[in-house]
C-alpha cells in the first residue's frame, strides 16, 4: 500500500472528516436543488406574463384565437428548435393568468411546482381548494408528474376530506401524512371480474387475482406480503386476510375484508392483529402497523365512535365495484372553511 492510499485509508476512517464530507454534500445538494427551484420560478414567471400580455392584448385590442398561432409560429422562427411554445401551451399560459391572476387563495403558489404539474391540476380540477391541495401536497411530498396524475385519478383530495381514521393520533408525526393520503374512503374495485352478490372469500380471492391493479389502489410504494397472512400466538392461529407493506411509510398494513356493514367489534380484532404483527413480525426499523378495514358500506357516526379511543392506527372503508365515486359523497364534503383548515394541517401550513 501506498503512502498515498493509507493517507485515503486513514482520511476515510476518521469521523471529523466524514462528518465534514456529509456536510458538503448536503450543501451541493441543497444548491442543486435551490439552482432547479430558480430556474423553475423564473420560467413560471415568463410563463405567467405571457399569458397575461396574450390575456390583456385579446381583451383590450379585440384580438383573436390567430394571435397565439402567429406568436407560436414567430417565436418557433426566431428560436428554432426551442421546446414550450407551441400553440396548446401558449394558450395554456393565457388561461394560467386568467384564472389564477385574480384569485388569493392560488396567485401566491404560482411558483411552487413546476408548470408540467401546474397545468395537469389545471385542467383536471375545479375546484380552488382542490387546486390547492394537488399544489401543496406536491410540492410536500414531492410529487412526480405520474404520481401526482394517479393522485388525481384516484380522487385523493375528496377522499382525504372524507376519510375515516385515526392515523393522526395515534401515528408518529414523520409518517402520519403518507398514512393519511394513502387511505381511501372508498375503493373502486372495478378491475375485479365479481358478481354482485359475492363472499368475503370470493372478494379475496378476485383481488390476489388482479393484485397488481389493487396495489395501484393505494399508490406506487405499496407491495403484496400475502393473503391469509398466518399469525401464531398461544398456540393458535389467526389469520389476517391480506397484507401488505409500504415502503414509503415503512410499516405493514393489514387489511380486513367485510362484504357488509362496518361493525364495531371488527375493530377489536384489528387491534388484536396490530399488536401481534408488531410483537412478533415488525422488525427494529419499521413504523408500527397500521389496519385498514374495508366494507361493503358504514355508518360513519358509528365508525367515528368506534375509533375515537382507540390506540391501534385503524381506518375503516368502503368498496364499490364502480369505477366512480359514489355521487352522494359530494353531498358529504366539508365546508369550504372547513376544507382549507384540514389541507392546512395535513400539509403543516398552520
Amino acid at each position: 500500500m501506498t503512502i498515498m492510499e493509507l493517507e485515503h485509508q486513514i482520511i476515510d476512517n476518521n469521523g471529523e472528516y466524514l462528518n465534514f464530507r456529509d456536510d458538503i454534500m448536503q450543501r451541493i445538494r441543497s444548491a442543486q436543488y435551490d439552482a432547479m427551484r430558480a430556474v423553475n420560478k423564473e420560467m413560471i414567471s415568463l410563463y405567467w406574463d405571457i399569458g397575461r400580455q396574450i390575456t390583456e392584448r385579446q381583451k383590450e385590442l379585440g384580438w383573436g384565437k390567430s394571435v397565439v398561432e402567429n406568436l407560436s409560429k414567430d417565436i418557433q422562427k426566431e428560436f428554432p428548435g426551442i421546446q414550450g411554445f407551441g400553440v396548446s401551451n401558449l394558450r395554456d399560459m393565457a388561461r394560467f393568468y386568467s384564472e389564477y391572476q385574480s384569485n388569493v387563495i392560488l396567485q401566491p403558489l404560482v411558483g411552487e411546482i413546476s408548470w408540467t404539474k401546474h397545468i395537469l391540476i389545471l385542467t383536471k380540477c375545479k375546484d380552488t381548494q382542490e387546486r390547492r391541495f394537488y399544489i401543496l401536497a406536491t410540492k410536500r411530498f414531492g410529487w412526480t408528474k405520474n404520481v401526482l396524475l394517479h393522485q388525481i385519478e384516484a380522487k385523493a383530495f375528496e377522499n382525504y376530506l372524507l376519510g375515516q381514521s385515526n392515523y393522526d393520533q395515534t401515528l408518529p408525526e414523520t409518517i402520519k401524512q403518507q398514512a393519511v393520503l394513502a387511505l381511501r374512503d372508498d375503493y373502486s374495485l372495478s378491475f375485479l371480474d365479481i358478481a354482485g352478490e359475492h363472499s368475503e372469500h370470493d372478494l379475496e380471492t378476485a383481488i390476489v387475482r388482479n393484485i397488481r391493479a389493487f396495489l395501484m389502489e393505494f399508490g406506487h410504494d405499496f407491495s403484496f406480503v400475502g393473503n391469509q397472512y398466518r399469525l401464531e400466538l398461544g398456540g393458535q392461529e389467526y389469520y389476517i386476510d391480506l397484507l401488505l407493506y409500504s415502503r414509503r411509510v415503512q410499516a405493514m398494513v393489514a387489511i380486513e375484508l367485510k362484504v357488509g356493514d362496518f361493525k364495531p367489534e371488527y375493530k377489536g380484532k384489528m387491534e388484536f392483529y396490530l399488536n401481534v404483527l408488531d410483537e412478533t413480525v415488525k422488525l427494529p426499523h419499521e413504523n408500527p402497523s397500521i389496519g385498514i378495514i374495508i366494507c361493503k358500506s358504514k355508518n360513519r357516526t358509528i365508525v367515528e365512535y368506534a375509533l375515537r379511543h382507540t390506540a391501534s392506527p385503524i381506518g375503516v372503508a368502503t368498496y364499490s365495484i364502480s369505477s366512480e365515486l359514489p355521487e352522494h359523497y359530494k353531498d358529504m364534503l366539508p365546508a369550504s372553511q372547513d376544507i382549507a383548515i384540514k389541507v392546512d394541517h395535513l400539509l403543516n401550513q398552520v
